[in-house]
């Protein structure tokens, strides 16, 4: 069981929503679309459900061609960041609708109602109207409809959006439960890195209606392609420096030099971008070699454990979260640390040319 992207575009009144992309998604699997608010997540899974007919490229579901096949004809289900359940029926009624629809046997749609209610921790809850349940728990009603139907295809578009914190939680670990138990094809829209990151699987990037990127989600994370996909892939997203390769050493913006090693020592002499995490910029020398760059402190934000800094780099934007809570001074200036190992080298044209040193060991 395959789902097929060839050449799949899209566009409206003028207007690209999605560019040429070329996807293929195996039975079993947890696919997650990660990308900012209007990227083109929503647009290319109504592609893939038939909601919208793309306007170039082929949809191949098991190589058969459903290019024009009404989402209807197709064995597809979705959830929405809404709590779409009906209010007026129960949970049981609610999860036995698609298999009413379908003319299942009553026996049958007994079984699997039970069956999917156990799955999703909904059993003592199906005398119970939607309304009279929490957000997670409506939640996984409108989960268990859809996988009640044996689809093929589960769309979770932003699916755990309107829940607090700690639903999201139970539910990110219990999704990859459900779709393993069910073996259908899981694709799952979030703006939000960590979230690919628990639920694993493969992550597509995208990026203002391209597909950036594909693949195993450390993969994607660890070595991403080109600085777009890295930027994506970090929350807040990566911070940028120039650099410039000379012989045997890399020159950075404050004047600090690391020896250029490894797949570095091979970069032709010129100017690159360096890339890393916020979570890599520290406020104290750590490391013997770590590199100390001077920024003047704009805004501080205190998470309780955390404190994410903001600063300005002679222009360039940065954030740095660094552990603990931090007394610091808005509109000084402030020495922060970055370990060489921790750092991305892409080309001015955007392309990865050497991974960071931490990635590539892990």
């Amino acid at each position: 069981m395959t789902l097929k992207l060839e050449g799949v575009s899209k566009a409206v009144s003028g207007q690209t929503h999605i560019y040429p992309t070329d996807l293929t998604l195996e039975k079993g699997t947890m696919n997650v679309l990660l990308g900012p608010t209007l990227s083109g997540k929503t647009s290319l899974m109504r592609l893939m459900a038939g909601l919208d007919a793309p306007n170039a490229g082929r949809i191949l579901w098991n190589d058969q061609d459903v290019t024009g096949q009404k989402v209807h004809d197709r064995n597809v289900a979705m959830v929405y960041q809404q709590f779409i359940n009906y209010p007026s029926m129960s949970v049981y009624d609610n999860i036995a609708s698609p298999l009413r629809l379908l003319g299942r046997p009553a026996a049958e749609i007994d079984a699997e109602v039970q069956k999917t209610a156990d799955l999703m921790q909904l059993t003592p809850m199906l005398a119970r109207k939607p309304l009279e349940l929490s957000g997670g728990q409506q939640q996984r009603c409108a989960l268990a409809r859809a996988l009640v139907k044996g689809a093929g295809l589960v769309l979770l578009d932003e699916p755990l959006a309107n829940l607090d914190y700690k639903l999201r939680e139970e539910l990110r670990v219990e999704i990859p439960k459900i779709f393993e138990e069910s073996g259908a094809i899981f694709v799952y829209a979030t703006t939000e890195p960590e979230e690919a990151l628990l639920l694993g699987g493969n992550t597509a990037t995208l990026w203002e209606g391209c597909v950036t990127q594909f693949g195993p989600t450390p993969e994607v994370y660890r070595q991403p392609v080109d600085a777009t996909t890295a930027r994506v892939f970090s929350d807040p997203p990566m911070n940028f420096l120039q650099v410039s390769k000379t012989g045997g050493k890399l020159l950075f913006g404050d004047g600090q030099t690391t020896p250029a090693t490894g797949k570095l020592a091979d970069l032709p002499d010129g100017r690159y971008n360096a890339g890393f995490r916020p979570n890599h910029l520290e406020i104290g020398r750590h490391t013997a070699d770590a590199m100390k760059f001077t920024a003047r402190l704009t805004v501080t934000e205190l998470t309780g454990s955390e404190t994410f800094v903001h600063l300005d780099h002679h222009g360039e934007r940065w954030v740095g979260l660094v552990h603990g809570v931090h007394d610091l001074a808005l509109g000084t200036d402030l020495d922060v640390y970055l370990d060489p190992s921790h750092v991305y080298i892409f080309g001015e044209d955007g392309a990865l040319v050497a991974s960071a040193a931490y990635a590539l060991a892990a």
